[in-house]
């Protein structure tokens, strides 16, 4: 199995569009979305709809979440907070009960693990070795733990990689899947990147090699920061797209 693994789409429908142009072309199986469909950008109920057409296996992310209305963005900054009210607003209602009917984490054919922050918390990110440690001895607890976990949320790709006891940080491009390692893996944001590069960022999981592989590709950035002005979200939504951040 060829697996894709995106995170963070958040209304961004060129980021989205390219993923699937290029998807077609790299022999990809199954695309996996760990969570954040919707939130800062001006398509929501298009990215959503992609997403069941394409039928993505997906799970819910803290975005997500507020605008189906679980929770509330009294926790989240200003233009985050204004983003999740609008997506409110605009949202279809047959994909608010999509959103609301996504789990919080995944067990993908038996072969990794899904979710968007920490694997009991969806809001909490993973930002270190100390976090990344905790969530290795959290999932070590469950009855039938995970060595492969992919989680999003932070919109930087990374690699944990757990040996003998202690956790390394890995910004590797391409690598092979040990079987004596445990992994937790951050494919970066497909629609909002914060590593200051501003292309779409996924990864390909290839089963048969025990590879991983990460990918960027450019979208019409430009497009999609009009579209937000336009929408009359917040207009720093719209530039730090432009800067990957």
């Amino acid at each position: 199995m060829r697996y894709a693994v995106i995170s963070d789409i958040h209304s961004n429908l060129e980021a989205l569009e390219s993923f699937l142009d290029e998807a077609s072309s790299l022999g990809i199986d199954k695309t996996v979305c760990l969570g954040d469909i919707v939130g800062y950008n001006a398509n929501p109920n298009e990215c959503i709809e992609l997403v069941r057409r394409h039928n993505f296996a997906c799970i819910m992310g803290n975005h997500d979440s507020r605008a189906a209305g679980l929770e509330e963005p009294t926790d989240f900054n200003f233009h985050a907070a204004a983003a999740v009210y609008w997506t409110r607003q605009v949202l279809t209602e047959e994909n608010r009960e999509f959103l609301r009917g996504l789990p919080r984490t995944l067990m993908v054919n038996n072969s990794f693990l899904a979710f968007h922050g920490w694997v009991n918390d969806t809001d909490q990110y993973i930002l270190g070795a100390n976090s990344a440690m905790e969530n290795f001895r959290l999932i070590k607890a469950f009855k039938d733990p995970a060595n492969l976990c992919f989680f999003g949320h932070t919109h930087v790709p990374i690699t944990y990689v757990q040996t003998n006891g202690t956790v390394a940080a890995s910004a590797e491009d391409a690598f092979k899947v040990k079987k004596a390692a445990r992994y937790l893996i951050n494919p970066g944001g497909l629609g909002q990147p914060r590593d200051r590069d501003p292309r779409a960022a996924f990864l390909i999981y290839d089963t048969k090699k025990s590879e991983i592989s990460f990918r960027r590709i450019g979208y019409d950035v430009q497009k999609t920061a009009e579209k937000i002005l336009a929408a009359g979200l917040p207009e720093r939504l719209a530039e730090r797209l432009k800067l990957g951040w």
